[in-house]
């Protein structure tokens, strides 16, 4: 289930709590996050990239014309992957990118968190789920101790996905969600 929790980056109380996916949409959008469902492919456990993007094509053709992206990939991260705590490391810290980070979620979950305007955003996504986060927005993911998830990843130039960190110790400070 997709879940949207803000809270006060200072105090860290809630202020907001929903998993109806109009107000999460409404909610990140007043801080220029995207957030959409999309109808998901009927497509076997662990399908390979290529039937993933073959599936979602006339979705993420729309997209692409829509947001002048370039192109899109699939990314796999289960908890049999060598690397899985590196690259789930990689991500928990506070950061920025110079382009927009666009993810739709075919397969599992994981979290993306918003640091904005005093506020954190912590956006359970889950299968069928859209996120788009705008270059610069402070950020973090998390997929989890055991991570899986397979997801599009759409960009335009990948140079832009580099992880500008911020130095904070916020993300530290504000465990994700549980969805």
């Amino acid at each position: 289930m997709s879940l949207l929790t803000v809270r006060d980056a200072e105090t860290g109380a809630e202020t907001l709590r929903t998993d109806d996916p109009k107000a999460m949409a409404e909610a990140l959008g007043a801080i220029g996050v995207r957030f959409e469902r999309w109808p998901v492919a009927d497509l076997p456990e662990g399908a390979e990239a290529d039937a993933v993007l073959a599936a979602y094509r006339p979705q993420l053709d729309d997209f692409l014309r829509e947001s002048r992206a370039g192109t899109a990939d699939v990314i796999r991260l289960t908890a049999d992957h060598p690397q899985k705590d590196a690259i789930r490391a990689k991500f928990l810290s506070e950061h920025i990118h110079t382009e927009d980070e666009v993810r739709f979620f075919h397969e599992g979950a994981g979290n993306f968190v918003m640091h904005v305007d005093g506020r954190i955003y912590d956006a359970h996504c889950t299968r069928g789920d859209l996120i788009s986060v705008p270059a610069n927005t402070k950020h973090w993911f998390d997929a989890g101790e055991i991570p899986h998830v397979t997801a599009l990843r759409v960009f335009t130039d990948t140079t832009g996905w580099t992880p500008h960190y911020t130095g904070s110790d916020i993300a530290a400070r504000m465990p994700v969600t549980a969805g």
